[in-house]
């Protein structure tokens, strides 16, 4: 009876995982097609230094997606969106599917969760997604500044195959996790503030009528977007100096960083504190939509529908 009862709960719980990361997998695809420029313009941002007289190439997100525009072309927005697509969706699956199975196992018999509860399920679920994330993260920063540091020279030779062989050539595997604890400090930081932040304030909301107790599509949509923009905005010196660390190629005259510790020093000392806040508005555009839009895959139950499980209805 026992194993039937574990039986049951383990098909219980995969009905529950499996579509949220097929439902997280299908919003990170439509979220990046669709800010994938600002991201681009977000890392060229933080990666770009002050030189000695003050001079930088790019003054505001505008000029920067302006001058990337007139010499890239449209195309040329979307360096490194292949990396993203196609590691979009294990990432999702495995910081949703993490992030579910700390909460059960750390919740109380009666099922509540104390504050300090949820953020280390978050933190948990954050440090497991680095596994995809920091290669995902390296690949794709090293094509989306190519176009900064070489121009439009000889972009067609810089591809995701081109950059992976080198680097595990020179430093075998180990060689695509590099910035592999800049990232991780960035993830977790990110999961301990959103997951707890999204969960009080979507359920301080109002709630569907029925029986459900599930908070309203329209105040789950703004929740993760308050979540979302608040975690990454909070996040963003920790996402300049993994950004910076895992840009490979600097531009002539740039500086070469040794470290979490030697960024941080190096940053402050030539370019200052607000250093550390470049592209932190790109950063809570990007996320607002890619929220919004997770939302909207999770309240059409799209996952649910492909696996032909039954989905609550909304009234």
């Amino acid at each position: 009876m026992n194993r039937i009862n574990c039986l049951i709960g383990q098909l219980s719980t995969a009905n529950s995982v499996l579509p949220r990361v097929i439902n997280g997998g299908i919003a990170g695809v439509i979220g990046v097609t669709c800010v994938f420029p600002l991201d681009l313009v977000k890392t060229r941002l933080q990666n770009q230094q002050i030189g000695p007289n003050g001079e930088r190439m790019y003054t505001s997100m505008f000029d920067c997606f302006r001058k990337t525009y007139a010499a890239e072309g449209y195309f040329g927005m979307y360096r490194g969106s292949a990396v993203n697509i196609l590691l979009i969706t294990p990432e999702k699956g495995i910081k949703l599917a993490a992030n579910d199975y700390f909460r059960y196992h750390l919740a109380t018999p009666e099922g509540k969760l104390t504050l300090l509860r949820q953020c280390l399920a978050g933190g948990l679920a954050g440090a497991f997604q680095i596994i995809v994330t920091t290669p995902m993260e390296l690949l794709k920063i090293q094509l989306q500044d190519a176009g900064r540091v070489s121009g439009s020279k000889d972009l067609r030779k810089v591809t995701a195959w081109s950059i992976t062989k080198q680097l595990v050539k020179d430093n075998g595997i180990l060689g695509l996790y590099k910035g592999v604890r800049a990232t991780g400090a960035r993830d977790i930081t990110f999961s301990v503030i959103y997951f707890p932040l999204f969960a009080s304030l979507n359920d301080s909301g109002p709630r569907k009528s029925g029986n459900s107790g599930e908070a309203v599509f329209w105040w789950s949509l703004v929740s993760g977007l308050l979540s979302g923009m608040t975690a990454s905005f909070t996040v963003t010196p920790l996402d300049v100096i993994k950004t910076r660390l895992q840009a490979i190629k600097k531009a002539d005259g740039e500086k070469e960083f040794n470290g979490i510790a030697d960024c941080i020093g190096k940053t402050l000392k030539y370019e200052g504190p607000k250093a550390l806040f470049k592209g932190g508005l790109c950063r809570m555009i990007v996320i607002a939509p890619l929220f919004g839009i997770a939302q909207m895959v999770y309240f059409l139950g799209i996952g649910e529908r492909i696996l032909g499980i039954e989905q609550k209805k909304s009234v």
